[in-house]
């Protein structure tokens, strides 16, 4: 079970909050403006060091506050052991991350509290621009491979440099070629990677599909971001009168997207509303089910108002699979007796009562 005890300290409307979760599902009832949604930004933040609702501090940070404070007990390897574990915030946008005692890197505490949001802004994963579907990709590959936060930050230093001489318009023929050379380097092995984790996540996909949505088929695959068949490096070839006169590399892993298509046609096209809602959810949970085969761990889910999300069967069908994943969930509901219902008699099952940011346990 990851976090035993949280504890939040000027998150939006919370000005001192605390309760001890279950190990499985908790569900987070009030009315709008009762901070429901807060409590799962402050536990983001505990897992990223930053809201999923907002760049700006000032809106994460309660008015009249200069910093704000997630501390939480977590069993992060499963092990049964609790760590104490805190994030700090402040309106300078410094970012003070300690655990066990010691201060850590967000890299360190992305890997020891892996955090999956599900909200209304999470079914753009469908009709997004590629950097949504990139963004959902790369939270996978991250988690299922250590070599990927290095080779990803290689890379996107290389394509920095690389597109800082393209704009400055001249570019030696030598200098370009050792650029180019290290570009590929990095762009492949990324690519490898990438490639890997959508492999592994098709099968976990495609199974809790067909259980969500019946009659319906998924081809999901991956573009590199640019034509593997000529080579990135005659692509870049082809490219680079372009690409000068643009500023900018126009291929390469930073194009990657995820494509998913019904009939081929593109499933933001094809699907209805509540169908593109039910395929983003099972991409969620197959990422769950997958991470914990992986790593012999679960991830957090942190689901904002599941109910006005799907319907009242897919819900049902939903939570079903969110409960067999074995992660720690926090759900929110306007409604208690919304989600009452749809967990098995063996779920580790709390609710709490929120009322103008206090809580109470039920």
């Amino acid at each position: 079970m990851p976090i035993t005890q949280l504890n939040i300290r000027a998150v939006r409307n919370l000005s001192e909050l605390s309760l001890s979760p279950s190990p499985g599902i908790n569900i987070i009832h009030g009315p709008n403006g009762s901070g429901k949604s807060s409590v799962l930004e402050a536990i983001h933040m505990l897992g990223l060091c930053r809201s999923f609702r907002t760049n700006k501090l000032n809106h994460l940070i309660q008015t009249g506050a200069s910093q704000c404070t997630v501390f939480a007990q977590v069993d992060a390897m499963g092990t049964g052991a609790s760590q104490p574990l805190g994030v700090e915030r402040n309106l300078e946008s410094d970012c003070r991350i300690r655990y066990a005692g010691n201060n850590i890197d967000i890299t360190t505490l992305a890997e020891l509290l892996p955090v999956q949001v599900i909200n209304a802004e999470t079914f753009m994963i469908l009709e997004g621009s590629p950097a949504v579907r990139r963004q959902f990709l790369d939270w996978g590959s991250f988690h299922s491979n250590p070599e990927f936060i290095r080779l990803w930050r290689g890379f996107r230093r290389v394509l920095k440099q690389r597109n800082s001489l393209l704009k400055y318009g001249k570019i030696e023929q030598r200098i370009r070629a050792v650029w180019d050379q290290e570009f590929i380097s990095y762009a492949e092995q990324l690519n490898t990677l990438r490639e890997l984790y959508i492999e592994a996540l098709k099968p976990e996909f495609d199974v809790i599909l067909a259980d969500l949505l019946e009659g319906v088929s998924i081809d999901l695959s991956f573009s590199p971001g640019w034509d593997k068949k000529r080579g990135l490096d005659q692509v870049l070839n082809d490219n680079f009168e372009r690409d000068l006169r643009q500023g900018y590399t126009s291929a390469g892993p930073q194009r990657a997207d995820l494509r998913l298509k019904v009939d081929g046609h593109t499933a933001a096209e094809r699907l209805s509303r509540g169908q593109k809602k039910i395929v983003v959810s099972s991409l969620k949970l197959a990422q769950g089910v997958l991470f914990y085969k992986l790593n012999s761990r679960a991830c957090i889910y942190l689901i904002d108002d599941l109910p006005s999300e799907l319907d009242q069967q897919h819900s049902r069908l939903f939570c079903h699979y969110l409960e067999k994943t074995a992660s720690q969930c926090f759900i929110t509901s306007v409604d208690k007796e919304a989600l009452t219902g749809y967990w098995s008699d063996q779920a580790e099952l709390r609710f709490f009562n929120i009322q103008e940011g206090a809580f109470s346990t039920q």
